[in-house]
């Protein structure tokens, strides 16, 4: 195991904890801690004799210079979205700035975040993510394309999360409750109708907790940069589970209130679309694409299993549990 001097941006978010907490019982890493607010380091001791805090905005990230020259390695979670102005300088810009400021001679590895859905099924760029992306997308592919092509390529990991869960849905946990597990429970509310209906559409997803893992094994092992002829040096790792479907997620769904099985319309992408246009849905031009794109899988995917360990939340089941999921054992109509 290799001891380092890491950098870990965003610390203070979902993931950013929960890959702080696994380097403070895995690793003797002296963290580097970039962070706005200290007060939103909830699952993490501040006093911790291996943590040094950062207190800052990325924007400014010269305003560390010094401390960037130190580091042997960088896990960048850090992202913006909703302000297009916000998410180009914290995306894009800010993420440029943070590489010039770190030593090429010290510098072992990057581990940069990015998002699964700008990649098609075989990790490449989707040409899409740059034409109807938000804001958030198309910085993100924007950032990737430079990143590829940087002169640091070679010693960048691009970890590509696919759908996140992490905390707990009642937020009774020191962890942040991430989006998607803040929303089970209103999938929960509305399975009763849910049930009745058959989507054609497959996804993969991913627990915060399993993502740590893999970033710790990548940061406290040898870097390794990507070994494919004709490609970029730059290693690209979509972070996943084996996909499920959506007709399976509801169907979990279903069990885990309790409620009875009942048959099932199908709803094609196409009806979807109409009734976008009809009802007064807002829906921007990446939704509309994410309808028709339907199934968002990858191949291949790292999860726990792949570098010889068990995940933390392997199925939809496991995920329901760990997030504390209230479960139903009574069957209702």
């Amino acid at each position: 195991m290799i001891n380092n001097r890491i950098l870990i941006t965003g610390a203070s978010g979902c993931v950013g904890q929960y890959i702080v907490a696994w380097l403070l019982e895995n690793s003797d890493a002296e963290l580097l801690l970039l962070i706005r607010d200290p007060k939103k380091l909830t699952a993490i001791p501040l006093d911790h004799p291996k943590i040094k805090l950062l207190i800052g905005d990325l924007r400014e990230i010269s305003n560390f210079a010094n401390e960037l020259t130190e580091v042997n390695r960088v896990i960048h979670t850090a992202t913006a979205w909703g302000d297009p102005q916000r998410a180009q300088e914290v995306n894009v810009v800010a993420v440029k700035k943070l590489l010039d400021l770190l030593n090429p001679l010290i510098i072992e590895q990057i581990i940069y975040f990015s998002t699964a859905s700008i990649l098609d099924k075989e990790l490449k760029p989707l040409q899409e993510a740059f034409t109807y992306g938000t804001e958030y997308i198309q910085t993100k592919a924007t950032c990737l394309k430079q990143l590829e092509k940087h002169s640091l390529a070679e010693k960048i990991v691009a970890v590509f999360p696919t759908l996140v869960f992490g905390g707990k849905v009642n937020g009774n946990s020191s962890f942040p409750t991430s989006y998607l597990t803040q929303g089970l429970t209103e999938a929960l509310k509305w399975i009763w109708i849910a049930r009745w209906l058959k989507i054609d559409s497959n996804f993969h997803f991913i627990h915060a907790a399993d993502i740590a893992y893999i970033c710790g094994h990548l940061a406290t092992n040898i870097h390794v940069p990507n070994q494919r002829v004709g490609e970029s040096p730059l290693k690209k790792i979509v972070m996943a589970q084996q996909s499920v479907s959506i007709n399976q997620t509801i169907n979990s769904l279903r069990k885990w209130s309790g409620l009875r099985k009942t048959p099932q319309v199908s709803l094609p992408s196409l009806l979807i679309q109409l009734l976008i246009r009809i009802l007064p849905i807002e829906i921007n031009a990446w939704d509309l694409f994410s309808i028709k794109q339907r199934h968002f899988v990858h191949n291949p995917i790292t999860n726990p299993e792949g570098l010889g360990e068990t995940s933390y939340a392997k199925t939809l089941e496991e995920i329901f549990d760990t997030s504390g999921l209230p479960k139903h054992s009574r069957r209702r109509r």
